[in-house]
């Protein structure tokens, strides 16, 4: 018994010895770790300072960018108010909104669609494959028989005007299309056989298909200076308000060929080339036979263009 009570006696005095060292280091590390959390909170590591001021640079970024956009925002709307105030004096008129149809049409079509049932969506849905297959099978019905044609010979392609009598690639020359337009010098409605050109005096017209110049017009008429040419196969084309005319009665041209200079003699409201094709002696619209040289994106757009016109030139 005497030697256990020494053991443990001396077993006391070891741990008293050892608590304030315990004590010590316990604070110590209570410390450190109160320290490192502050630290924490209030200073970044490299990594966090690096990604804190990365996003403050794009909240700057993006502050002046919203500011620009909405300075061309303003820009923009300057010049649209302008241009419709333009538009509203030289043609006595609104502006054709281009996207107005087709927005309404958009819009009402998706509240048509969202009042039916599923049934009904899926025979809207049958009905509008039904109907493409047979849109299908008519153009290939048609296209097989051009190629008939072609290869025998009854229809040669050079003889159909194809292209657009100026240079026009940026499709921005188009003015006044074929349709009721506002006449410039009635100030009225009247048909409008063919397309006008708002280009400058002097430039260059092009023949739109192979042919023979059937007449010219010198003479100081409605039409200006004009020429005719007869392309066979019961087209012709015709273009008027010229400044100077390249060719003679009787000469055969080719596509592509320079046959006049565009000007604003005859009956015109401004320097410009009106331009017509006629087929088996009926006029009819020429955007229709630009295909040698639009894809159809191009081909709508210009459609679109035409459409939007409300006054001729002549």
């Amino acid at each position: 018994m005497g030697d256990r009570d020494n053991i443990s006696r001396k077993s006391s005095r070891r741990l008293r010895r050892a608590m304030p060292y315990v004590l010590n280091v316990l604070v110590w590390v209570t410390m450190l770790f109160g320290w490192w959390t502050v630290l924490a909170f209030v200073v970044d590591m490299p990594a966090e300072y690096k990604l804190r001021h990365s996003t403050d640079d794009l909240r700057v970024e993006y502050a002046k960018l919203s500011e620009r956009y909405d300075s061309l925002n303003v820009v923009l709307e300057n010049v649209v108010r302008r241009d419709e105030n333009v538009f509203r004096k030289l043609f006595e008129s609104n502006p054709y909104d281009l996207s107005a149809d087709v927005d309404k049409a958009r819009i009402a079509l998706r509240e048509e669609l969202m009042n039916k049932d599923s049934e009904e969506l899926i025979t809207i849905l049958a009905n509008r494959i039904e109907s493409a297959e047979h849109q299908e099978r008519e153009i290939v019905y048609t296209h097989n028989e051009l190629k008939y044609h072609i290869s025998n010979e009854t229809l040669s392609i050079n003889c159909v005007p194809g292209i657009q009598p100026v240079n026009n690639r940026q499709l921005t020359l188009l003015a006044a299309g074929k349709k009721p337009l506002i006449n410039p010098f009635h100030r009225a409605m009247r048909e409008h056989h063919g397309v006008d050109y708002l280009v400058p005096e002097g430039t260059a017209v092009f023949a739109t298909a192979d042919g023979t110049v059937k007449s010219l017009s010198e003479k100081n008429t409605s039409h200006g200076k004009a020429i005719t040419i007869d392309h066979g196969n019961g087209y012709e084309t015709s273009y008027s308000h010229l400044l100077d005319i390249r060719v003679k009665k009787g000469q055969e041209v080719k596509r592509g060929d320079i046959i006049a200079l565009s000007g604003n003699s005859g009956l015109s409201f401004a320097p410009h080339l009106h331009y017509e094709v006629i087929y088996n002696d009926t006029r009819v619209d020429p955007v229709h036979y630009f295909f040698l040289e639009l894809n159809p994106e191009e081909y709508q757009r210009i459609i679109r263009i035409a459409l939007s016109s409300m006054q001729s030139f002549d």
